[in-house]
């Protein structure tokens, strides 16, 4: 009965929590053009979305997606082999898990005509599966403690799911292991299924303590092969149906020869109940805290990578593109990857804003999104982690849940300076304004005045002088096709597009002439297009590959 009420509580508590997560999905309102579309026109319009894909060829699409970047964590795979490892051990293991064991009434049962949890081969794969749940735990916590970006943002709610799983596995563990020593699951067993007289009970206790490991009050006398061979007869006769050696549980076998000395204890204490309640009530606590927790993202990840797989920023409903972007803020696993590949990520050791990190910022816009009322200084330390981001597309092109966290950022942009938090340099200007009483000159964008000579001698282009404002985002490398197609740009290529910028910007046109970048440039524009700071860079490398050809022909 206490079983039965603690599953309905939880599922009614995940089903509530499901709801309420969907529902933000179609409720948050942080942008602009979000004010004036209704939550009941959005649902329309995901719905309408929805069918258009099923009904199209984009259902391919949908199908790639699911077996390459949903199941097969192509995306992971493509960043860290590590962490795919890790996620693929903790999500397979645990997904295996839930199927053959947690649900086995519903799955295991049917599809196997003669399952039974202690027999092999699923007595064995239960316990392969939660070691690869303990070896993703491990490489988990290593990478948390080890990895200093994942360090800084490790927060609470990555510490109780690490904790909550880890109760789950080893409670599981330790439970199997007190029932293959327990001498009461023994005589429960007989008493159930098997018909013995005294001897031949005798003859049984003996076979399962020498092969089974079972740990009895008073030690059973040593028999000889004979007595023994008549123990394993009945146990083929009553047992070996539904009982395979516990030796094939390599954890929990391991571990119950570990505890056998105080079996018996154990046993007299009730511990294998204890365990029993600690394991589910610990798998229950994390069906209902699924939908509050980061847990979350099992849900709505594959949701977002299917989603932005087959929408389309220009011709999908504004409605669509909306109920997106609140989405991808619960898709995110908070596994810091975009952190680490930062551009500015490294003002985070000068500045502790945690908000200048990726993954922290989109916290911060959850926030913000959610309705929650921020004080002033926390909406400041969100103005400037905003802001100081330079555009350069590395979070986005990393992320292995696909969020186009760009276009978040300048959502959440445009929604500070509709709230009066404008981009730090017009605030600035506007209070030192106030302070000085007056207008401030304008200043040049230049930061690196002392190329003004390299500069006047720029002439094929009328803009290819812009070298001066880059400031190394590196926005224009990482968008750049030609440097996407190596392993090992650096080295084919010799200096990327904003170290050729930056050498420019020192006067080093040498440096600058001599690379393979200036020849294999495509002039596709995607770097000029996309420069934070304007700068011309398809111009410039038009440019020097002119300078180089002069030089060529004086020679």
């Amino acid at each position: 009965m206490f079983f039965s009420i603690c599953l309905y509580v939880a599922l009614v508590v995940f089903g509530i929590g499901i709801c309420f997560r969907l529902a933000s999905w179609f409720r948050y309102r942080i942008w602009n053009e979000a004010q004036a579309i209704s939550t009941w026109d959005r649902i329309s319009a995901a719905i309408t979305g929805i069918l258009s894909v099923l009904f199209s060829a984009k259902i391919l699409i949908l199908i790639k997606v699911f077996f390459l970047d949903v199941l097969f964590q192509r995306k992971v795979l493509k960043e860290n082999v590590v962490r795919w490892i890790m996620h693929m051990c903790i999500y397979g293991g645990f997904t295996l898990l839930l199927l053959m064991h947690a649900l086995e009434r519903f799955v295991s049962v049917p599809l196997f005509a003669d399952y039974s949890a202690t027999v092999n081969p699923f007595l064995f794969l239960r316990n392969a599966f939660g070691a690869l749940v303990i070896l993703g735990l491990v490489i988990a916590i290593g990478r948390r403690l080890l990895v200093r970006g994942m360090r800084q943002t490790t927060n609470p709610m990555d510490i109780y799911v690490v904790a909550l799983v880890g109760i789950i596995m080893i409670s599981g563990i330790f439970l199997e292991a007190t029932k293959i020593v327990s001498y009461s699951s023994f005589q429960e067993m007989v008493d159930e299924w098997a018909v013995l007289d005294d001897e031949e009970l005798d003859h049984l206790q003996a076979y399962w303590a020498e092969e089974f490991g079972v740990v009895f009050p008073e030690p059973v006398a040593a028999m000889d092969p004979d007595a023994l061979e008549m123990g394993r007869e009945a146990h083929e006769v009553a047992c070996a149906s539904c009982h395979s050696k516990p030796a094939w549980a390599f954890l929990s076998y391991g571990v119950s020869k570990a505890i056998s000395p105080v079996a018996v204890t154990l046993t007299d204490t009730h511990t294998q109940v204890w365990l029993w309640y600690i394991h589910f009530l610990a798998c229950f606590a994390g069906l209902a805290y699924l939908p509050f927790s980061k847990f979350f993202h099992m849900l709505s990840s594959p949701v977002s990578l299917l989603a932005n797989a087959v929408m389309d920023e220009n011709t999908s409903a504004t409605a669509n593109v909306l109920t997106r972007r609140a989405m991808e803020l619960d898709a995110c696993t908070h596994c810091a990857t975009c952190s680490l590949h930062c551009s500015v990520g490294v003002v985070f050791r000068q500045i502790p804003n945690a908000t200048i990190l990726p993954s922290e910022k989109l916290i911060s816009l959850k926030a913000l999104a959610s309705g929650k009322q921020l004080d002033e200084k926390e909406l400041r330390r969100i103005q400037q982690g905003t802001y100081i981001c330079t555009g350069c597309y590395r979070c986005t092109t990393v992320c292995p849940v696909g969020i186009n966290l760009q276009d978040l950022w300048l959502s959440m942009r445009e929604d500070l300076g509709r709230e009066g938090y404008p981009e730090n340099a017009a605030w600035a200007r506007r209070v030192l304004e106030d302070q000085l009483g007056g207008k401030l000159r304008d200043a040049d964008a230049s930061i690196t005045p002392t190329a003004a000579d390299l500069q006047k001698d720029m002439t094929v282009s009328l803009q290819a002088e812009t070298f001066s404002s880059c400031f190394e985002c590196q926005t224009c490398t990482n968008v750049c096709p030609v440097v996407s197609n190596y392993e090992n740009p650096r080295q084919t290529l010799g200096l990327l597009p904003h170290q050729i910028m930056h050498s420019l910007g020192l006067g080093l046109e040498d440096d600058a002439l001599g690379n393979q970048m200036i020849w294999d440039c495509l002039t596709c524009y995607m770097c000029q297009e996309h420069c934070p700071q304007g700068v011309q860079v398809t111009d410039v490398l038009y440019e020097l590959k002119n300078r180089a050809y002069a030089r060529l022909a004086d020679e």
